[in-house]
């Protein structure tokens, strides 16, 4: 920053005191300024299937991975509960 601020002085004729206010200005200006559009999180319920509940975790864990498993599948990673 100390270089580029230098440089500045340099090109500009300006004092170190004015150019660091000159700067400051400009940063509290744009600062000021509102950066667009905001990011906006939507929430959206996605529930359980019937008969799941959070409540016994294990018991979930075991359900959801039996539906995903088709007949010869040894890992249900595939699954997808909607």
């Amino acid at each position: 920053m100390a270089a580029l601020l230098h440089r500045e002085i340099r090109k500009s004729g300006l004092t170190l005191k004015g150019a660091v206010n000159h700067f400051l200005r400009l940063g509290l200006v744009a600062a000021k300024q509102p950066s667009g559009k905001p990011f906006v999180v939507r929430p959206r319920a996605l529930g359980l299937p019937a008969g799941l509940s959070y409540d016994n975790v294990g018991e979930l864990l075991e359900k959801t991975e039996s539906l995903g498993k088709e007949p010869g599948q040894k890992s249900g990673r595939s699954i997808r509960i909607r």
